[in-house]
């Protein structure tokens, strides 16, 4: 039972969350496909390359990547390689018919290193050794579900999954030998699920399970925050090499969804203060222009938080032994 109210305990801070803000109607989206492969149950990542859809489940499955066909939804080719998997939550694209994988999820914050591997994909079963980097963060441990690789230098990037995210930067070449040292870079959006740079590398994307913010790079002003449509877990996103934005979510037979992402080179001034100015039009690719909403104020699911733990203190201490 207290193992139970334990993992309850952040329940109260992300209804909080999704509680906080204004009420607003999601970015403009349409559904492009749907996951048909029953294996397909927990799409944690998603890459957009070569006409190609890559996913990937989160924690409880093996070392395998999905290379999906958008025009069906029809998985057409999956990846295998050595080794056991702690917690898979990312992808990211790798280059050369490449993607990365990310075993970089630590809900406890207890891993002393997270894993990165570099594996192929495309249509057809395969199985390989893939090369793989062990990657250590300057100020411990974190949980972490997006990675993000720069389109202009090939630079890996990981984003910490806490209610202040923060960026982390890899060494420009990673040594398969390990460990590589992280270096931090700046405070961005909470609880991030995933991201991706833009094709023109001057902006990054970062999504959670209900917003989007998009950033200059490499800067890292805010110039957009926007309302994702509803998805049952939304935990992917991609981008394409021509702008095409799609995100995706957990479940059976989930939704990938086209999403339009406002652009605009003028910051939205500081990202903690709850409010934010619009951005100018602007496109991922061809998109339309799209509203721009104010960030959730943090205090709500603060102080949700807050109760909510008191609350399940009291209960641990009642269900005590006397």
């Amino acid at each position: 039972m207290e193992k139970l109210l334990f993992l309850l305990l952040p329940l109260p801070f992300g209804i909080g969350l999704a509680a906080s803000g204004p009420s607003t109607e999601p970015v403009e989206s349409e559904v492009v496909f749907h996951f048909t492969d029953p294996d397909i149950l927990e799409s944690s990542g998603l890459v957009a390359r070569d006409g190609l859809v890559v996913t990937v489940n989160d924690s409880g499955d093996g070392n395998r990547i999905f290379t999906v066909d958008p025009a069906t939804g029809d998985t057409v080719g999956v990846t295998s390689w050595q080794g056991e998997a702690r917690d898979i939550e990312a992808l990211a694209p790798a280059g050369d018919g490449h993607v990365y994988v990310g075993d970089i999820g630590d809900n406890t914050a207890s891993r002393d290193s997270i894993e990165v591997a570099r594996v192929p994909f495309g249509r057809g079963e395969r199985e390989v050794r893939a090369t793989t980097y062990e990657l250590v963060y300057p100020d411990g441990a974190h949980d972490a579900e997006s990675l993000l690789v720069d389109p202009a230098t090939g630079r890996l990037y990981v984003v910490a999954k806490e209610f202040i995210g923060r960026l982390y930067l890899a060494p420009a070449t990673l040594d398969p030998d390990g460990p590589n040292q992280l270096e931090a870079v700046d405070e961005v959006l909470g609880i991030a699920t995933d991201g991706a740079f833009l094709p023109d590398g001057k902006h990054l994307v970062l999504r959670n399970y209900t917003q989007a913010a998009v950033y200059a790079w490499p800067e890292l002003d805010r110039v957009a925050i926007l309302d994702l449509p509803a998805q049952q877990q939304g935990e992917g996103i991609a981008v394409s090499e021509d702008g095409e934005v799609l995100v995706s979510s957990e479940g059976k037979d989930a939704d990938v969804l086209r999403v339009d992402l406002p652009i605009s080179e003028e910051p939205q001034g500081d990202p903690t203060d709850g409010s934010s100015t619009p951005a100018s039009p602007g496109t991922a690719g061809e998109s339309a222009p799209v509203e721009v909403v104010a960030e959730r104020s943090w205090w709500p699911w603060a102080l949700g938080g807050v109760v909510g733990a008191v609350v399940i203190g009291v209960l641990v201490r009642s269900l005590r032994p006397r």
